[in-house]
C-alpha cells in the first residue's frame, strides 16, 4: 500500500507544468524550440538551467497540472457527481453550452404557441 502512495505522488513523464509566476504551460509533446528542448522531453529531463520562455522563472517555479485533456479535480472525487466529475474540460463545455443552447431553443419555441 505504501508503494501506491509513492507512485501517485511521483510526477508522470507526460504531465504538463505551469509557471506559477506568469501562467506559461510547458507541454512535453511540444518542447521548447526557443531554448532547444526537443518535443517529447519530460519536464524532469529539461536542463536545470532552463528558464520560462515568457518571464524567465526557474524550473522550481513550475508545478504539475497533469495530462492535457484529463478530468480536472482531485482523483478521489472523480467518482462522485453523477459521473460529471469524470468528464474532461472539453466535455464539460459541450454539456454546459449544449444545454444552454437547448434552453434558448425551448424559450424561443414558446413564441410559436401564440
Amino acid at each position: 500500500m505504501s508503494t501506491q502512495t509513492a507512485d501517485s505522488t511521483e510526477p508522470k513523464a507526460l504531465d504538463r507544468y505551469e509557471c506559477l509566476t506568469c501562467g506559461y504551460v510547458y507541454e512535453p509533446t511540444k518542447g521548447d524550440d526557443r531554448r532547444q528542448v526537443p518535443p517529447g522531453t519530460p519536464f524532469n529531463e529539461v536542463p536545470a538551467d532552463w528558464r520560462c520562455p515568457v518571464c524567465g522563472a526557474t524550473k522550481s517555479r513550475f508545478r504539475s497540472i497533469g495530462i492535457k485533456g484529463a478530468p480536472s479535480g482531485f482523483e478521489e472525487n472523480l467518482k462522485y457527481g453523477l459521473g460529471v466529475n469524470a468528464l474532461t474540460p472539453g466535455q464539460k463545455n459541450l454539456l454546459i453550452f449544449g444545454a444552454l443552447g437547448l434552453a434558448v431553443l425551448f424559450f424561443l419555441s414558446l413564441y410559436g404557441l401564440q
